[in-house]
């Protein structure tokens, strides 16, 4: 597909003109562009430490059930409501160490860096210094 050629009688003055606005555009779509990015990010790492938290509280409640079972075993040494409670304990203590070890490794994993951003702003420079403005 090739597009005929165009009579165009605008000045040199007119065309670096009009270039400069729409780089001016350009520039703004790209930094429209790099916030979004940077929001899908945060949002991403922000559920990371929602999971993270979650396996935090699981553990903290662990850790209390398994105080709660060491005080029954005490007082009932051998009597099996104490076993109930510490395996419960030693499994939501499990739990909560796998949830908070994925929410951080979701967190290591997410860069806030506006990566695809920064990519078209160095085409649109490439570009634009190519056309020699």
């Amino acid at each position: 597909m090739t597009m005929a050629p165009r009579n165009d009688d605008r000045s040199l003055a007119d065309l670096f003109s009009e270039l400069s606005r729409e780089m001016t555009a350009l520039v703004k779509k790209e930094i429209e562009l790099a916030t979004t990015e940077m929001s899908a990010k945060a949002k991403t790492a922000a559920a990371g430490a929602g999971v993270a938290a979650a396996g935090g509280a699981l553990a903290h409640a662990g850790l209390l059930v398994l105080l709660a079972a060491i005080v029954m075993g005490l007082a009932q040494i051998g009597i099996q409501p104490w076993l109930s409670a510490l395996i419960v304990a030693v499994v939501t203590i499990i739990v909560g160490y796998v949830l908070v070890n994925r929410g951080l490794a979701t967190m290591r994993q997410t860069s806030v860096m506006p990566t695809q951003a920064i990519e078209t702003l160095k085409e649109s420079a490439a570009w634009t210094t190519r056309q020699g403005a």
